[in-house]
C-alpha cells in the first residue's frame, strides 16, 4: 500500500539515543523511521502510544517514514 499524503499512526517504539523507532498505521502495518524523519518534524521526544502524523514513501516491505510530527502539530 502506498501513501501519497500524510496519514496518522501510533508510536510503537522510540529510541532517544538514535531518535529512531517504529509506528503502527491504523491498518496495523508497522513501519520504521530513522533519525532524519524524526528531526524533520521538529520533535524532541516521543512516547509509546502517542498519535503522530507521518509521510510514508515506498510500498510493501520498502515502506519507510520520511517525516513525523505530533498529530496536533502543523506540518512543516
Amino acid at each position: 500500500m502506498a501513501y501519497v499524503r500524510p496519514v496518522q499512526a501510533t508510536v510503537r517504539r522510540f529510541s532517544a539515543e538514535t531518535r529512531s523507532g517504529t509506528v503502527l498505521l491504523d491498518d496495523g502495518t508497522e513501519i520504521p523511521y530513522d533519525g532524519a524523519a524524526f528531526d524533520a518534524g521538529g520533535l524532541r521526544l516521543l512516547r509509546f502510544g502517542q498519535r503522530v502524523r507521518v509521510r510514508v514513501d515506498g510500498t510493501g516491505a520498502d515502506m519507510r517514514v520520511t517525516y513525523l510530527t505530533l498529530a496536533t502539530f502543523p506540518e512543516r
